[in-house]
């Protein structure tokens, strides 16, 4: 995958792509990253890549041309299909299921916007996709941009240690993800629970299930609407709702 990311500030990204699984990503040529500052596309003598908005109003509004210019110096010479992503406030709200719809793509393009807001053309007649990472504001999208890669790069193929890690993670079934215990087996007195050193795999399984409906019973019912249950489950979920 070909991820490019535009951005008045490519400085705030070196830390985060050059650390962890982003960086073995990238090592091992699952991911390739390119940070590119669009200011250097303004294409007036300044590098003026914002104006004051029409009609009025306060903060300064991103020019249309570097945007387009550096989508367009990225595009010229690629023939992979890809995915024009803004990050903006007014997207959609990103979840596990766009990371990996997303994950399936050739190419991604984010648009990382500053000061008030992107002139609407660009809106209109550039992206493929507008993205949200939550109902609150950013100073930019740089931040936006870090969670949706990194979201995004744990789901290549050979990228996570174990091909199956990232399919239990939360939101990945459906629910939030169940407990999790390592040594010691107590621990100031707090005991591993007993069906983990079973070694019973099926009970194990059942007891995971269990415990990712009842969190998210007690932490994000909304959920539960999304999911397909047994008729087990959904008896289990009435008496965790009644305990409340």
């Amino acid at each position: 995958m070909n991820i490019h990311i535009l951005s008045l500030f490519p400085e705030m990204f070196t830390g985060v792509f050059n650390s962890s699984i982003l960086k073995k990503a990238q090592e091992k040529e699952e991911v390739t990253i390119n940070v590119v500052n669009f200011r250097e596309f303004a294409g007036n003598k300044h590098h003026q890549v914002d104006d004051y908005p029409y009609g009025g109003g306060a903060g300064m509004v991103l020019k249309p041309e570097p945007i387009f210019n550096a989508v367009e110096s990225l595009v010229q010479h690629s023939e992979h299909k890809r995915r024009i992503i803004l990050l903006c406030p007014q997207g959609e709200r990103f979840t596990q299921q766009k990371a990996e719809e997303l994950a399936k793509e050739e190419e991604l393009i984010f648009i990382c916007g500053h000061y008030e807001g992107y002139d609407e053309r660009i809106r209109e007649h550039l992206v493929t996709d507008e993205i949200s990472i939550g109902d609150f504001v950013l100073t930019g999208g740089e931040l936006a941009a870090m969670t949706v890669v990194d979201s995004v790069v744990r789901l290549l193929p050979n990228v996570l240690g174990k091909a199956a890690s990232h399919e239990q993670d939360s939101f990945s079934t459906g629910l939030l993800e169940h407990p999790h215990y390592t040594r010691p087996v107590e621990y100031r007195g707090y005991k591993v629970p007993d069906v983990l050193l079973s070694g019973n795999h099926a009970a194990i399984d059942k007891w995971r299930r269990e415990q990712s409906l009842k969190r998210t019973v007690e932490r994000r019912p909304d959920l539960l609407d999304q999911v397909e249950l047994s008729d087990k489950e959904k008896q289990l979920i009435n008496e965790l709702k009644s305990k409340l």
